[in-house]
């Protein structure tokens, strides 16, 4: 089975049903797990250079005339058709976040293979988990599939139960800095997994920004800060996108301290099995209840 990944996601579920060594192709923006995506060739790029530009700046471009929705990504037609893989797995669920499913599909018909193309759409937790099935399923290893997402599930009714009957801390999980962006989708789900209640996001929501005064008026007891992309060292050099705005020290988040900031493409932006690993972070950040192994820096550090 030769398989090419155009979502970072659908590379981890690959990883996690055991098949990475299939895989032929994957995004540049794949990195997991580390050791077993970086041979791997590439075969899509980017049009911009984030790592340059400010959260205000990204926002601006990829809404701006020169850019619409995931045509902010290339993609290598040449290296896809000498990878002539069986399937591809690719997504439709967020115009900014990988090469669409229309693209890829265009691609592979000219292709003229017999390529399989299978879109991931997942909004809530149950989805994200019933993807491993259905990528197990079309890989042939259904049955290894089925029981992953079951030890899975067992790792969040464990994070259920040990947060259970603790007080439930108020909680805005912030999805990009500039302009402010609730997390939606999986992110309530896991943030009430682990014992806390979501504000300004409902469970399976595509979200739209959000204002300040929305945030400050929540009064939120915890504040999350896990953009879409950034690794915590990108987000804290963009601190003051949110310290610099007016009140922010007097919400109670900030006053007793718990603000904090996460890695968001590891646990929280990226619908893959990953997101479990981010419930038992959630459990530790918003109760010191350890679930699995310790949570790191690199997992959560104050903000």
């Amino acid at each position: 089975m030769r398989i090419v990944s155009l979502l970072p996601a659908a590379t981890d579920i690959v990883a996690e049903l055991g098949l990475a060594g299939h895989l032929v192709g994957r995004t540049h923006e794949c990195d997991w797990p580390p050791a077993a995506v970086r041979s791997v060739p590439v075969v899509t790029g980017a049009d911009l250079s984030q790592d340059e530009m400010s959260s205000r700046e990204i926002s601006d471009a990829v809404g701006g005339a020169a850019h619409s929705g995931s045509s902010l990504y290339t993609l290598d037609t040449e290296v896809l058709s000498t990878l002539a893989p069986d399937v591809v797995l690719t997504q439709d669920l967020c115009d900014v976040c990988a090469v669409s499913y229309e693209r890829v599909s265009r691609a592979v018909r000219v292709l003229d293979t017999d390529t399989r193309v299978l879109s991931l759409e997942p909004r809530t937790l149950t989805d994200v988990l019933d993807c491993l099935v259905t990528v197990g399923d079309l890989l042939g290893v259904r049955e290894r599939a089925e029981d992953r997402r079951a030890e899975l599930l067992r790792r969040l009714d464990q994070v259920s139960r040990l947060t259970a009957g603790r007080p439930r801390p108020r909680v805005v999980a912030v999805e990009w800095l500039d302009p402010l962006w609730p997390a939606g989708h999986w992110v309530p789900e896991q943030i009430t997994y682990a014992g806390g209640e979501p504000l300004l996001a409902t469970p399976g929501e595509h979200t739209k920004p959000m204002t300040w005064e929305q945030v400050r008026d929540a009064r939120p007891d915890v504040v999350l800060v896990l953009p879409c992309g950034f690794p915590p060292e990108r987000t804290l050099r963009e601190r003051e996108a949110l310290t610099s705005l007016p009140g922010w020290a007097e919400l109670p988040a900030v006053r007793a301290g718990n603000v904090w900031v996460l890695d968001g493409p590891a646990y929280f932006n990226r619908p893959g099995p990953r997101v479990v690993r981010g419930a038992e972070v959630l459990a530790h950040v918003l109760h010191g209840v350890r679930v699995g192994a310790a949570v790191t820096d690199d997992e959560a550090r104050p903000f």
